[in-house]
């Protein structure tokens, strides 16, 4: 099922929207012109995540070498700070396996579509 939840540019790049789809928030990204769709509940305690500051992140370097990385690309849980690649949906902590529940959006013309898969 393929449901209709913004016009074609109606998120600028780096920017979010909150919808709702069948009485589900779902975040809509667009990083660096792509978008993604994201289930607005963090795996970690149910938060919503989506609301949450869109940033970047230190990345893994060494002692007293401070990367920033990731710029525009990281959602960060209002709640308690876990923070997940927006493109990815993974929780940026080493070793986790925890992930954001995401949705294919297809884009044309008309608008921008988040698609629902049918559950058996």
């Amino acid at each position: 099922m393929r449901v209709k939840v913004a016009e074609p540019d109606a998120i600028s790049d780096g920017g979010k929207l909150i919808v709702k789809v069948k009485e589900m928030e779902i975040g809509l990204f667009r990083i660096e012109g792509k978008y993604y769709a994201w289930r607005n509940v963090c795996p970690h305690a149910a938060a919503p995540v989506c609301a949450g500051a869109i940033r970047g992140t230190r990345l893994p370097s060494d002692v007293y070498d401070y990367c920033y990385g990731l710029e525009d690309r990281v959602l960060r849980c209002p709640w308690h700070g876990w923070e997940f690649d927006l493109k990815s949906g993974h929780h940026l902590a080493p070793g986790s396996d925890a992930k954001l529940r995401g949705y294919p959006v297809e884009t044309d013309d008309t608008g921008v579509y988040v698609v629902l898969r049918k559950r058996n």
